[in-house]
């Protein structure tokens, strides 16, 4: 678990100087978790095993979402902190939370719709898309 535990932060602390390096608009721990990724999906195609690699990774992992609630902590005090200033801006933040969920389901189902059109063959001329589906009338799935 200790050497899961150090690869975690180690990956975090390399992501830290890459984002201050290159003055990156992302966070350092996101950095690090995306180095990590990479670490791991190229030991993966190298043939190794990416737990084998690292054998305390699961454990400190599993460890760390199992207390996962603790996170929030942080969070949940920043609210009761700022509540004076959220109940005067409460129409702005409603509005961009709303708004921005709107949007991010907007680009998904575009996304969703693209990468699926882009996946299925084109229908022979003639015939109706949904050639070769059951008949829905009939009850059949």
């Amino acid at each position: 678990m200790i050497s899961g535990l150090a690869l975690l932060l180690i990956a975090q602390l390399l992501g830290e100087v890459i984002a201050d390096l290159f003055n990156l608009p992302i966070p350092g721990q996101v950095v690090g978790m995306v180095l990590l990724l990479v670490i791991l999906i190229v030991a993966g195609r190298k043939g190794r095993d990416a737990c084998a690699m690292c054998p305390g990774l699961e454990t400190a992992s599993q460890a760390l979402l199992k207390h996962l609630a603790l996170f929030f902590v942080p969070a949940g005090t920043g609210i009761v902190v700022y509540f004076a200033l959220i109940q005067q801006e409460w129409l702005a933040i409603t509005v961009a939370l709303i708004g921005s969920t709107a949007i991010a389901i907007g680009v998904t189902a575009l996304t969703m719709r693209a990468i699926m059109r882009r996946g299925k063959p084109a229908p022979a001329p003639g015939k109706s898309p949904e050639a070769g589906f059951p008949n829905r009338e009939e009850g059949q799935l």
